[in-house]
């Protein structure tokens, strides 16, 4: 099975995202897409009565949810039919489905509209700050999930694109290396973080060291994934100070990560376990 099987596609993403924000919210029906080809395609919806809202494609500026992405922020009317704010090219589906009150999030990536969420009522519904503020929630959460996913697939381009990794490329993968275990340690979903593991250890193999001149007990040591992200950073030169800013962590804690990995290495310095931490092929 290949990975995207594995974690789920982005379709898969936003049908996670529909349901959440009908959970989250007092809107008894949710609908939602990504871009694709120019348009919002419409690939997931709850709580719906009828299949008005099947086959539903938005295009920017047309409609609540493309006004909401050209502007970047949601954008809501407690009125559908009447309302004179938006252009009406989908009222057959919104009115189809009977929705008088209807909220548009859209899905933002590094400053570009991805897609688009729905939360909507067959009747007047008050929205306010109690309802936006976890709408938004869930609407960035999908955005993140989607930017680390880019920078996945962008890391695995780069790898396919660069066979051979000398001087300033291997330093590059290195640090490639390092960001990618802080991103991970951010990541909620297990099976991505499985991915990304994946992806590191690729960047692993693609440094390509020489054959360990170090034998016995350092061929069987496991450093724990924080250990892990620990020295990374410090391979690159940072302080400890510098990695527990990058980390999220206390200097005391890195230093006791730090360490950790150094005994379990056999090391008497920093530079020595990273070392010996590549010999063994547990960094790039």
């Amino acid at each position: 099975m290949d990975a995207d099987k594995r974690i789920g596609t982005a379709e898969d993403l936003v049908a996670d995202g529909v349901r959440e924000l009908a959970h989250r919210t007092r809107f008894p029906v949710a609908f939602g897409g990504l871009i694709e080809d120019g348009v919002v395609r419409v690939t997931s919806i709850v709580g719906n009565r009828t299949h008005s809202l099947d086959g539903l494609n938005v295009r920017p500026e047309r409609g609540l949810g493309g006004r909401a992405m050209i502007e970047l922020r949601p954008r809501m009317t407690s009125d559908y039919r009447t309302s004179q704010h938006i252009t009406h090219d989908y009222d057959v589906f919104v009115l189809g489905e009977g929705l008088r009150t209807l909220l548009a999030l859209p899905i933002v990536v590094e400053g570009r509209p991805r897609g688009v969420l729905y939360a909507g009522a067959w009747e007047e519904t008050p929205i306010g700050g109690v309802t936006t503020a976890p709408a938004m929630s869930v609407a960035q959460s999908v955005a993140n999930e989607l930017h680390i996913r880019d920078e996945v697939e962008r890391r695995m381009r780069s790898m396919r694109a660069e066979p051979a990794l000398e001087g300033s490329h291997l330093e590059d993968l290195r640090e490639s290396f390092a960001e990618l275990r802080s991103i991970a340690a951010s990541v909620a979903d297990e099976k991505l973080r499985e991915r990304i593991a994946a992806v590191e250890r690729r960047l692993v193999g693609a440094a390509a060291p020489e054959p360990s001149a170090v034998t016995g007990a350092i061929s069987t040591v496991r450093l724990s994934p924080r250990e892990t992200d620990v020295l990374a950073c410090a391979a690159l030169g940072a302080t400890n100070a510098e990695v527990a800013a990058q980390l999220g962590l206390k200097e005391g804690t890195v230093k006791a990560y730090l360490g950790a990995a150094m005994s379990k290495l056999d090391a008497s310095t920093r530079h020595a376990a990273v070392a010996r931490a590549r010999r063994a092929g547990l960094l790039p």
